[in-house]
């Protein structure tokens, strides 16, 4: 495997991301497009750390962000599980509790 076999990978996990996020309109199916967007740069992250500089204190640095980028998740979903429960609706263009 290389460098360029892990971008090419990256980058196709971000399009499929960026596509979901720009043109899905329920509130999970966002969520998922953006996980895959940040899933994308985070793979290309640790390409690049794991041939250029392999040192495991990017690694460590890594499963930080990935813990962080589950927590997020989880509040998203709470969130969206909350705005189901009190609207009846899981779509995007319907919560505009959420704007203060």
């Amino acid at each position: 495997m290389s460098l360029e076999a892990v971008l090419v990978v990256a980058s196709a996990l971000f399009s499929v991301g960026l596509y979901g996020a720009l043109t899905q309109q329920v509130v999970v199916m966002v969520m998922m497009g953006l996980e895959l967007m940040l899933n994308g740069v985070i793979l290309a992250v640790a390409g690049f750390w794991y041939f250029l500089a392999p040192e495991p204190t990017g690694q460590v640095l890594l499963l930080v962000v990935i813990a962080a980028m589950t927590v997020e998740m989880a509040m998203g979903f709470a969130v969206a599980t909350l705005l189901h429960r009190s609207a009846g609706t899981d779509m995007v263009d319907m919560a505009t509790e959420l704007s203060g």
